[in-house]
């Protein structure tokens, strides 16, 4: 049997990860191949229970609910599960798994945004995950004032308690981003996406071609 291949989007807020992801998922199936679209945190009913308390937080906490630390355990709690439960039976059997953030936006935004250790971010992963990693990570860019346009008309003023976070912290999260690229450039495929989400995907795939020979 063939062995899937693991694929994860990456990205600040407003990269367009999601709907590259239903893209992707869509043109991997024309070529007749299973595909498995899932997110992080979540994908599995346990890791979207977490989800939950990450980005809506808990009622009656004064709004403070997690510190980076206690945020990033729920991160690695959650990726254990999803990895264990779904990533990895999925690429046994043969299934391309499209994951819509991974491991890198624990370490962009917990690591680069909230100030915690690299090094202890992937303590957490290797305990909680392995250390798996994905075939290809996707790193999706784009300028500050495309992301925003973008998140206007998708939010409508109703960002989750991590995205709502300052424009210093994503700011942090997109130089934290490009530095993890810059340190293992054979890890990553660094697409502009500032474009059309239709020329995005061309870029995608250009950069999935070796994968997919």
């Amino acid at each position: 049997m063939m062995v899937g291949k693991f694929i994860a989007l990456e990205g600040g807020e407003g990269a367009g990860k999601s709907t590259q992801a239903r893209m992707l998922a869509d043109a991997l199936r024309a070529r007749g191949l299973e595909v498995v679209v899932t997110r992080e945190p979540g994908g599995t009913p346990g890791a979207e229970a977490i989800r939950a308390l990450l980005l809506d937080g808990v009622t009656g906490d004064g709004g403070e609910s997690w510190n980076p630390r206690a945020e990033a355990l729920l991160f690695a709690a959650a990726r254990s599960d999803h990895v264990h439960r779904l990533i990895l039976p999925a690429v046994a059997r043969g299934a391309w798994v499209v994951c819509d953030r991974y491991l890198d936006s624990s370490r962009a935004y917990q690591g680069g945004g909230s100030g915690l250790s690299d090094h202890d971010i992937l303590a957490l992963h290797q305990v909680g995950s392995d250390g798996l990693l994905p075939d290809l990570t996707v790193l999706i860019e784009v300028s500050s004032d495309i992301a925003s346009q973008r998140l206007t008309l998708r939010d409508a003023g109703n960002s989750d308690r991590i995205g709502s976070r300052g424009g210093d912290y994503h700011a942090r999260v997109g130089a934290a981003f490009g530095a993890l690229a810059d340190a293992e450039p054979a890890r990553f495929a660094r697409i502009d996406g500032n474009a059309t989400p239709e020329q995005t995907h061309t870029l995608v795939l250009q950069a999935l071609a070796p994968l997919l020979a």
